[in-house]
Formats: C-alpha cells, structure tokens, sequence
C-alpha cells in the first residue's frame, strides 16, 4: 500500500463524532487528490477551515515569457539571481510549459508574516543552500542541504529559516508527485531493487494545533493569480490527521545510485514521476566497470522531452566550466551529449562526486524573462571544437 501515516488525535471511525474535551465537536475536513479517487487524507479542525472573513487583494503572477518556442540550449547561471527577503518575492519562475513551472528562490528570511498555499501544484523543493524547518497544518519536517521537500497541492505552510543565504531549485506541478512505479509491487511498497526506500522519507512530525481566533493572512495561488485571503482562525489547528496524502521529505544523500559495466542511461536516476514529467537525482557513484567502458554519457537525441539540469556539487564530468546552481537546458528536436574532450577525459576515472538533479518535461518549455536575465547567451555553441 502507499504509506501511510497519523498524527495527534483522531476518532476510532472516520465521519463520526469526534467530541472535544470541553464539549462541542471537532471538524472534519477531508484533504484528498483527484477527486474522491486519488490519495486522501482526514483533518480534524478545532474550528472550521472555511471560515473566510474577507479577500483583500488578488493580482496576477504569471510569468513573463521571452521565448515562447525555443530550440536553443541555454545556461542559466542561477547563483546570480538575486536574494530577496521575502519567500514569494524571491521566487523566480525559470522554464514553465502547461504541466509544469521550474523556478529558483534566494529567501533571506523566514516565511512568517503570512501562510501560502498553492491551489493549482504540488510543489518540490529542494534545498541547495540553507536549513530549517517546513511548518504545515499537517506538522513540520525538519530540511537542510540535500533535501527534497515535496508539498501537496492545497497544503498550507510556513517556512523557517535557520540560515540568511538560502538556495532553493524549485518544480510546480500540476499533476501529483510519485516515486516510480517501477519501485514498487501490487500494493505500492518498494522493492528490493529500487534505490530508496519507505524508512529514508522524511515525515511529518511536531503536530501545532493552535486555538486561536483573528485574523489570519494566507496568500493563495490559484490559475496565475495570488488571492490574500483573511480567515478568521489559525490555519495550524489540527488536533490530528490519519491517511496517505501529506507532505515530506527525502534527502538526495539516501538515493543509492544503480550502477552497471556500461554506461547506465537517465531512468536509473529516477527518484520521482508525474504523468508529465519525471526527476532524476545525479549522485556520487562509482563509474562504468568494463574494462573499455567509457564513462561520460553518449550523445543522445531529445526526441520526447526536454532536460533540465541543475548542478548541485562536485565536478560535472560531461559539461566544461560547469559551477554550483548553473541550470542547463536542452531542448526536444536536437542531439546533446558531452562537451569536446569530456568523453576522453572521462576514460579511466572510476567515479564521480557529482550532485545534480534532472527534470524532463514531455512538453517543450517556454522561456521566462527572469530566465533570461541570468542566461549566459553562448551555451548553445559549447559543442563547437
């Protein structure tokens, strides 16, 4: 089965009375996906969620695109984007396409002023620089370098910083986050073979349940626009919640990389899928053992999808002049492969110490204006010898 987790209190049978302490009743609200038919949690509210005291603004925050068709392979130099004190402000969208919005983040502080939450995306957030804790309504998990943070569409959440210089590489999707179905048997647990398994997920934990009434700001991301909502009750008020659909997290350090006498191709890097796009993640690991092998990976054609990398740590054998947070792009309709002089030079080494992880979108990407203030304008010529 899908994993499953509780936290706090919570009746012996769901969608019956679950009386409070002091008398009145808890207030069930069921946090599910696909409708009635996907993963679903039960939340039981010290007051109702749908208290709506007032919106006060809503204002749109699509992106602006430069390149709505594009078939050159771009570097975006990410470590250049800017810090901004606030979480949204410094979320910046790089690549989107209808299924998908691949963006970077620089926060300086703590998302404390407000709530967020994404209507319309599951959201994956890995941390390239910085450590704290995501503060949900369904408890907070505990992040730092290395880490995934995959949060469910409809989550709200706050985020703390312990940390001034925070890097995040961030995927909106608007199709729900899995780890490959071919990790796993008939009823979802994963197998001996797959690279991870249940007990390396980082799960919900230290339940807040605040009883609070006032006013209370969350800001609300729906269909290209940010509603601010007041509600008249903390949103962090639950008492308790059982089920399969919550945030967590996973640390790319725990992805036991598959390894082979010859090149192995992208999918043994897989970590998750959705039913547009997967994400792979580049680890240390020993090289290809045949005693010909050659270990930088062949040239390939983007037939289906376009790859997105980004470069996380270590020494990226295949690319030259490659550095921390750059984002390389190779777009559908065009071969790429190694840059001149990284397939001999990969000869003979034995492993890498390379971090990196990889979205491929079934669906071109569009370019965003904010892409383009940090592209480098000549890596499509990189190939030239």
């Amino acid at each position: 089965m899908p994993l499953y987790h509780k936290l706090g209190i919570f009746p012996q049978k769901r969608h019956t009375q679950f009386e409070k302490p002091n008398g009145g009743l808890y207030y069930e609200q069921l946090f599910g996906t696909e409708g009635f038919h996907g993963n679903s949690s039960l939340l039981y509210h010290v007051h109702r969620p749908t208290q709506v005291k007032e919106i006060l603004n809503s204002y749109s925050v699509e992106p602006k695109i430069a390149i709505g068709k594009n078939i050159k392979s771009l570097l975006l130099k990410g470590f250049e984007l800017m810090p901004e004190d606030d979480f949204l402000d410094s979320r910046k969208a790089m690549l989107i396409n209808k299924d998908c919005i691949i963006g970077l983040a620089a926060p300086k502080q703590s998302l404390r002023s407000y709530f967020y939450k994404n209507a319309d995306a599951d959201e994956m957030i890995f941390i390239h620089k910085g450590k704290g804790k995501l503060r949900t309504m369904m408890g907070n998990i505990p992040f730092e370098y290395g880490d995934y943070l995959i949060i469910p569409r409809g989550m709200i959440y706050q985020i703390d910083f312990e940390t001034s210089e925070n890097r995040l590489f961030y995927v909106e999707s608007f199709a729900p986050f899995y780890t490959p179905k071919r990790y796993k048997n008939e009823s979802g647990q994963h197998l001996e073979h797959s690279p991870f398994c249940e007990r390396d997920f980082i799960l919900p934990n230290e339940l807040e349940t605040h009883d609070e009434k006032g006013d209370f700001l969350i800001k609300i991301k729906k269909e290209g626009m940010m509603h601010e909502v007041v509600y008249a009750t903390h949103p962090f008020d639950v008492v308790g919640w059982d089920g399969y659909n919550f945030p967590y997290g996973f640390s790319i350090h725990n992805f036991e990389p598959i390894t082979g006498r010859v090149h192995q191709p992208p999918p043994v890097h897989q970590t998750f899928e959705t039913s547009t796009f997967v994400v792979c993640s580049f680890v240390p690991r020993l090289y290809d053992y045949h005693p010909k092998a050659i270990p930088a990976p062949y040239n390939h054609s983007n037939i289906d999808s376009d790859e997105v990398l980004y470069y996380v740590d270590g020494d990226f054998m295949s690319r030259n002049n490659i550095e921390q947070g750059h984002i390389t792009l190779h777009p559908k309709g065009i071969p790429h492969g190694p840059a001149p002089g990284a397939m001999e030079r990969s000869i003979g080494h034995t492993e890498t110490h390379e971090l990196a992880v990889m979205v491929d979108t079934f669906r071109p990407l569009m370019v965003t204006e904010e892409a383009m203030g940090l592209d480098d304008g000549q890596y499509y010529k990189s190939w030239i010898e």
